[in-house]
């Protein structure tokens, strides 16, 4: 059995057990339950009555939260001409085409945290899926990072755009700031992110679509918040 540190034993006390907190009560508990000496990540795992053998209801997409995600993200567009001319006014990092790939497959280079691509540039984009797939770099329409709008995807991501997919067992995972960010900052990336997957919940859902909804902060113990978003 993995023996737990004196700080996370001190932070599960904290936490009453099989309780749920409202979700102003997590919040507060999220930020007194960090246990890392850094600023670490707050963030959400809910649950979710999801058959993903249905193409349907496997949910994947970004959204962007309102405070941000306390992270600047390098982002790097594949594109050309105008596109390209877009993506650098736009604040990208790295804009290129064929010298940026060929910079990815043969240098080993992942100096950034998104890839946005416009769709002509996919099929030069497919031989590195293999790569880039593993890494959650690979570019999806679904998630806006294959577009030609370069510009809008790329200011979106700088302003603190986060994507989420469903597993197979149909949990979503997500970021939703930092244990820094106040509570209420916190509170409105919760409530937009909460909200969010309320909205795209597929026709097709019998019964009850929010199973379960937790917060953590990055070593943290999970807090399980009261599902009052849709009421």
């Amino acid at each position: 059995m993995k023996k737990r540190s004196k700080k996370y034993t001190e932070a599960v006390s904290k936490i009453e057990k099989n309780k749920v907190y409202s979700k102003e009560e997590a919040v507060k508990l999220v930020k007194m339950t960090s246990t890392s000496s850094f600023d670490g990540s707050v963030e959400i795992a809910m649950k979710l009555n999801l058959d993903t053998k249905k193409a349907d209801q496997q949910l994947r997409g970004a959204i962007v939260l309102p405070k941000g995600t306390g992270k600047t993200k390098k982002v790097l567009v594949i594109a050309k001409g105008d596109k390209a001319n877009q993506a650098r006014e736009a604040g990208a990092d790295y804009v290129g085409d064929t010298d940026m790939l060929e910079k990815i497959e043969k240098e080993n280079w992942f100096d950034f945290d998104t890839m946005i691509a416009t769709p002509d540039m996919m099929p030069l984009l497919g031989k590195l899926g293999r790569v880039l797939g593993p890494k959650g770099l690979m570019p999806n329409p679904k998630t806006g990072t294959v577009t030609m709008d370069v510009s809008k995807a790329v200011e979106e991501v700088k302003a603190g755009r986060v994507e989420y997919r469903t597993d197979s067992f149909g949990n979503i995972h997500g970021v939703i700031g930092k244990v820094s960010f106040s509570e209420e900052d916190l509170l409105a990336n919760l409530d937009a992110f909460v909200s969010h997957i309320i909205r795209i919940k597929p026709a097709t859902v019998k019964g009850e679509y929010i199973k379960n909804i937790f917060i953590a902060s990055t070593m943290g113990p999970g807090i399980k918040v009261e599902n009052t978003f849709d009421k």
